[in-house]
């Protein structure tokens, strides 16, 4: 009981809970005008916002969302403020001097609903489920509802970076809101590279390459029109990278040890990179024979046998070029990466099904 108290207050020092329910009503409206005056200052009517109905709400929502999106300083403002007047309301809860709360509440929560849903890696499904259930649970609920068209935000999980229509994405953000437009691009990227990179650590260049150009932004570097050029020349450098595997002739996860015994490496000839690949294919084949058993990871005699396999195929197959000292890192980066991405029993990194998506 004490503990429940404490949400609405102190719950000591003899204060009543309708006391401090009086102290988070004071919170909550300080609160909601001050983001008010946040919303103003960035060119909102958030009465027009309000009153609006049907499409004509639609876009008044998106363009509240365009203005919110200034920059990444003015993004995160605003969610933080709108989380916290959320907290408060609901704190306020079942308490009738929350109704003159609500709507404003209600509309500040679906806003930033609406930015969340541009910013995977969160599951958008999961976001947009969020906001229908705050939306049906509101008490006002007719003001509030949102009918995105086929394909929104809330359909896109996996993107095949392959199948991107760079013509229309160019031209989809030439004549939408571009402050909107170049962060569902950044988002989407940013939650493929991830996934990416979690797949293969070599990577981690075109990671550090995205965040450089998210910085330079943020930091008022370039325009959102420049900024949305270079995240198109971006994913179109990923989506290269994406089909490399292909190129190879390697699966993604041999690919993975491939880039590991090559990056950085030996100058290779071309009957050396065979050699290479042979060694990462055999490698793969070999450990999956029996040396990544179930909870493999937690025994020293099963880490030993697949470190000990590990350096007998490379010992095999590698060629020449590799000096002892570098041989020998080889083998310590790829036990890394085997002991990181397979947990054992045909378990991994590999195994995940991300789910599918579209543009």
């Amino acid at each position: 009981m004490e503990k429940a108290l404490s949400i609405y207050g102190g719950g000591t020092g003899g204060d009543t809970p309708v006391k401090d329910k009086a102290e988070l009503v004071a919170e909550l409206e300080a609160a909601v005008h001050g983001l008010e005056t946040f919303c103003s200052k960035q060119g909102m009517d958030l009465d027009a916002v309000q009153s609006s109905e049907g499409m004509q709400k639609i876009k008044q929502l998106d363009d509240a969302v365009e203005a919110i999106l200034l920059n990444e300083e003015s993004k995160k403002s605003y969610l933080n403020q709108a989380d916290g007047i959320w907290r408060l309301y609901k704190a306020v809860l079942p308490d009738p001097r929350a109704e003159e709360f609500a709507q404003r509440s209600q509309l500040f929560k679906v806003l930033a609903q609406k930015i969340r849903a541009l910013m995977p890696p969160v599951d958008i499904s999961d976001v947009m489920g969020q906001v229908e259930e705050l939306l049906d649970d509101s008490i006002h609920p007719e003001g509030y509802v949102i009918r995105d068209k086929a394909g929104s935000y809330g359909e896109e999980r996996w993107v095949d970076l392959s199948q991107i229509d760079f013509e229309a994405l160019q031209e989809r953000f030439a004549k939408g809101r571009k402050r909107t437009e170049a962060e569902k691009l950044k988002g989407q990227l940013g939650s493929k590279l991830k996934q990416m990179v979690r797949l293969n650590r070599s990577r981690m260049d075109y990671l550090e390459k995205f965040q450089q150009m998210i910085d330079e932004y943020n930091a008022g570097s370039m325009n959102v029109d420049e900024f949305f050029r270079q995240l198109l020349d971006f994913a179109k450098g990923l989506s290269e990278e994406e089909q490399r595997s292909v190129a190879e002739q390697l699966s993604e996860e041999e690919l993975a040890v491939f880039d590991i015994l090559t990056r950085p490496g030996p100058e290779l000839s071309e009957k050396e990179i065979k050699q290479v690949k042979k060694a990462a294919r055999d490698l793969l084949d070999n450990l999956k024979k029996g040396k990544l058993v179930l909870d493999w990871r937690k025994f020293q005699r099963s880490q030993a046998a697949v470190r000990v396999a590990i350096e007998d195929v490379l010992d095999t197959d590698l060629p020449e070029s590799y000096t002892p000292e570098l041989f020998q890192q080889k083998v310590e980066d790829v036990y890394e990466h085997v002991f990181d991405a397979y947990y054992g029993s045909g378990q991994g990194i590999y195994n995940i099904d991300y789910g599918r998506g579209y543009w």
